[in-house]
């Protein structure tokens, strides 16, 4: 499939200065969400990806977990490369490459290309798959429709009376986006879309639970597994209060084994709940919960993918280390960043600024941009630069960190690209993870010169966020603060961080913030 198809090209377009840039914008489109909330939307599908790919390696005892934690070691029963996500994900994807169209999940065209994305994985001969989501395709035949998977589901859940896998709650991240302001419609197609291969009302109820947390999640900010409770019946709010009182005080790894969509459930919140909150770096909870959560065993993918997804719409995109995000990618044939972009088309309904991400270039020339790039003072193997850059691309140049949004084709395919939201603006709210992020980006430079990397850093204009990551780089190197930036700004005369991204480097010299 052309990259064209899998973003679904939409034509409307929208306007904003370039200081806003990043992975993705304060452009709300009909949903009106919030920088943040957009983030934490991004994150819900991003979350699936790395928490499937991140306990890939450890499913059912395929390899122990270290002291140092879980890695994207790769394996599994599958044999997954590093950082390549499992069936989990991919029929995340099937569900999220509708949710990215307009077409609206309960309909009976969005179903039917639901089943058909998922008919056209099947063919593709995946080397991990669930065996009731096995039995429920096979039957349904070449082209299948939501209907046809729907009555096959329920003929199977007739017959035997076990269809409450955890099959459905693993892909279930991407239903919460298109109905972030319809509560209502979000339980309707939860339910719907579950039951395309899990009859059972259990999972049914688990994906509206899970979907409703990963709303509310993204809309607030926080986490509340309780709040889709009354959009089930009285009858089934007994149950799942229970269900939820031992999980938040059961020892987590009592929750295996897990392939039933009850403990699957419990072992994803128990890790969320039981795990501390750093209060020096809040957005850690993200990578201790997901370790807590793979340490459980049993169906480790599964399980961290669901806490993932929950996790990522708590925290934002924004939270997940370089690291992980560089090396997500699978079915079929996309990265984690592109599941980003595909997010924010879901939860938008629409593109964001300057069309991004269905457009394959953006151009910034209405900017002043244009200086040739320049050599890092501390390490003349890092190249300082604008967007304009990227036309004209070095020779030496075999990595780019990217600090603002780029269409589909700016970076050449034979060049590694990271890239990071950081949005030029003061406030916190635009940036929630800032002192993460500019300590990660230093870190990806740091290994991407390991690897042998000359590096590009690039923003729209080379004005303040490629300054400001050029400086945290360089404090990485052990040069002091004041030294960092008085060299960094004489290398780009234009150079001024906004006083946010300052008051963050200060912070990272240690000094206090007034």
């Amino acid at each position: 499939m052309d990259d064209v198809n899998k973003y679904r090209l939409h034509t409307a377009e929208s306007e904003t200065p370039h200081d806003l840039g990043g992975w993705f914008d304060g452009q709300g489109g009909t949903t009106g969400l919030t920088t943040a909330q957009q983030d934490r939307a991004c994150g819900a599908v991003l979350g699936t990806a790395i928490g499937d790919a991140l306990g890939a390696g450890y499913e059912f005892g395929s390899a122990p977990v270290g002291p140092q934690g879980p890695a994207m070691i790769g394996g599994g029963l599958g044999g997954f490369a590093p950082g390549e996500w499992t069936d989990d994900t991919t029929m995340a994807w099937c569900i999220l490459d509708v949710a990215a169209s307009e077409i609206d999940l309960r309909s009976a065209d969005g179903l039917d290309q639901i089943a058909r994305n998922f008919r056209a994985w099947f063919d593709s001969h995946p080397p991990d798959i669930g065996n009731q989501t096995r039995s429920v395709l096979r039957m349904a035949g070449k082209d299948p429709t939501g209907a046809t998977m729907a009555a096959i589901a329920g003929d199977l859940h007739a017959r035997t009376g076990h269809t409450a896998g955890n099959g459905s709650l693993m892909r279930t991240a991407p239903v919460a986006l298109p109905y972030l302001h319809a509560p209502d419609a979000l339980t309707e197609a939860a339910k719907t879309i579950s039951a395309l291969t899990h009859h059972d009302l259990q999972a049914q109820e688990a994906c509206v639970l899970w979907s409703h947390a990963i709303r509310h999640a993204i809309l607030h900010g926080e986490f509340n597994l309780r709040s889709g409770l009354r959009h089930l019946n009285a009858n089934s709010r007994t149950f799942w209060v229970e269900t939820i009182d031992k999980a938040e005080t059961a020892d987590p790894s009592s929750f295996s084994p897990n392939g039933w969509v009850i403990t699957a459930l419990q072992a994803a919140w128990a890790a969320i709940h039981q795990t501390p909150i750093p209060t020096d770096d809040p957005r850690r909870h993200l990578e201790d919960a997901l370790t807590r959560v793979i340490e459980i065993g049993d169906d480790t993918d599964t399980t961290a993918a669901i806490a993932g997804a929950l996790l990522g719409a708590r925290w934002g995109a924004s939270a997940f280390p370089a690291e992980w995000r560089r090396i997500s990618h699978g079915y079929p044939g996309l990265s984690g960043e592109q599941l980003v972009g595909l997010a924010h088309l879901a939860a938008n309904r629409r593109p964001g600024v300057y069309g991004w991400p269905t457009v394959p270039l953006i151009d910034y020339s209405m900017y002043d941009i244009g200086i040739d790039p320049v050599p890092h003072p501390f390490d003349e193997g890092v190249l300082l630069a604008d967007a304009a850059a990227l036309e004209a691309l070095p020779e030496e140049v075999s990595a780019i960190v990217s600090l603002c949004l780029l269409g589909s084709e700016q970076v050449p395919t034979d060049v590694e690209h990271v890239a990071f939201r950081l949005i030029d603006r003061a406030d916190s709210e635009s940036n929630p993870h800032l002192d993460f992020t500019l300590r990660d980006a230093a870190a990806a430079i740091t290994t991407l010169r390991a690897e042998g990397h000359t590096v590009l850093l690039h923003c729209v204009a080379a004005q303040s966020r490629t300054p400001t990551v050029a400086i945290a780089y360089a404090m990485s190197l052990g040069v002091q603060l004041d030294e960092a930036r008085r060299s960094v700004l004489a290398a780009l005369p234009a150079a001024n961080p906004n006083r946010g991204f300052e008051a963050a480097l200060r912070r990272l010299q240690g000094e206090d913030e007034a």
